[in-house]
């Protein structure tokens, strides 16, 4: 037992080490856009009142000379949609509209039907843009062949330690995502900062064949379109420039009941790729956990154990903490301890959610996990 987790401490150090090359150091300055197509930013709002105020000066920085915002309310219960409506006075570029059907799919698509733009530019109503958002987005549609761009999201908060634990949540799924794009294998992405063409969407028939599922608008289409036009159709964005930030929960039971619905995901796939990485992650935490019956083998185990959790926060704060400092944002030493500790705590209840497959999203309750 001590042998193992002496050797397993040293294969994820090394693991992580290997996930951090392919996160880029320095940005290469972007060529200026040459052509400025029409693009259609497209927002699904549901109970988003306390957002839409935010959200309209968001919009209003962005000067992108060929543009038009879609907000979609998805039947809110608060008052969305009269915001909404208003927001159009301060800028005409808003196209406010309300869904037919209930669901966030649904009010994309009604969206999308209705957009304008050869371009869809996806996010959510609680989310921040760079004044360069939609030219950082777009750029790699020059080449004819692209077809998805997806770029970072990170949460902002109030500084405390339950936003420094998504950060460094939202870091790992970052740093994963950057290896598997580099690896021409895109495992997944995040709707909250995405864009794809319109005639790619309407190729792939949408979300036809996953309409049922509550949550995955932005991975079941990223594998469609990596099935129609292959891998290299995607193009993944990591950088401060085109960073989306969104607000972090505020609670530890809001964030679990996100986390179970985004995990629930891995289920509707079918992808033996993603049931491996949900599997594998699950294990992994187990074996973290497992290290704790190290304190039981006298002196000699209670060295190993303190060496292996030493060198798990080292690695996570080295890797993590590139990513972070890359995005503009600090790790510090006392919260990459406590997230070392906490985290695989974190991924077991998440698991065992999935498994249950109950949550509740945005006022709707689902027995469904996906």
């Amino acid at each position: 037992m001590l042998s193992f987790y002496l050797i397993w401490t040293l294969i994820y150090f090394l693991l992580l080490s290997k996930l951090a090359k392919f996160w880029p150091v320095k940005v290469s300055e972007p060529k200026p856009v040459q052509k400025f197509p029409k693009v259609s930013i497209l927002i699904p709002c549901r109970n988003e009142a306390v957002n839409i105020h935010c959200l309209a000066g968001e919009l209003k920085k962005l000067q992108f000379p060929n543009l038009e915002v879609i907000l979609v309310d998805d039947n809110s219960e608060d008052g969305t949609f009269k915001l909404i409506d208003a927001a159009r006075i301060n800028d005409s570029r808003i196209v406010a509209l309300r869904s037919p059907c209930q669901g966030k799919k649904a009010a994309l698509e009604f969206g999308i039907d209705q957009a304008n733009g050869e371009i869809i530019l996806c996010s959510d109503a609680d989310c921040s843009f760079p004044e360069n958002w939609v030219e950082s987005m777009i750029s790699p549609f020059e080449n004819r062949e692209t077809q998805l761009v997806a770029g970072s999201v990170m949460v902002t908060g109030n500084g405390k330690f339950l936003q420094a634990f998504q950060q460094a949540d939202w870091a790992s799924i970052l740093l994963i995502t950057a290896y598997f794009f580099s690896k021409n294998k895109p495992l997944m992405c995040s709707g909250a900062n995405l864009a794809y063409r319109k005639s790619g969407f309407l190729e792939v028939r949408g979300y036809e064949g996953n309409r049922d599922f509550s949550s995955g608008d932005d991975e079941f289409l990223l594998k469609k379109i990596v099935r129609t036009f292959g891998a290299g159709s995607c193009v993944y964005l990591p950088f401060e420039k085109n960073l989306v930030q969104t607000n972090a929960e505020p609670s530890w039971g809001a964030l679990f009941n996100q986390r179970v619905r985004w995990a629930g995901k891995w289920k509707a796939h079918r992808s033996i790729l993603h049931a491996v990485s949900a599997v594998f992650s699950f294990l992994i935490q187990l074996v973290w956990l497992g290290s704790f019956g190290l304190l039981g083998c006298g002196s000699i185990g209670l060295v190993v154990f303190s060496l292996v959790w030493i060198f798990k926060i080292l690695a996570e704060k080295r890797s993590l903490g590139k990513v972070l400092r890359g995005l503009g944002f600090n790790y510090d030493k006392t919260n990459s301890v406590m997230t070392s500790f906490i985290h695989p705590i974190y991924v077991l209840a998440v698991g065992i959610g999935v498994i249950v497959g109950n949550f509740t999203w945005k006022g709707r309750r689902t027995s469904r996990s996906v």
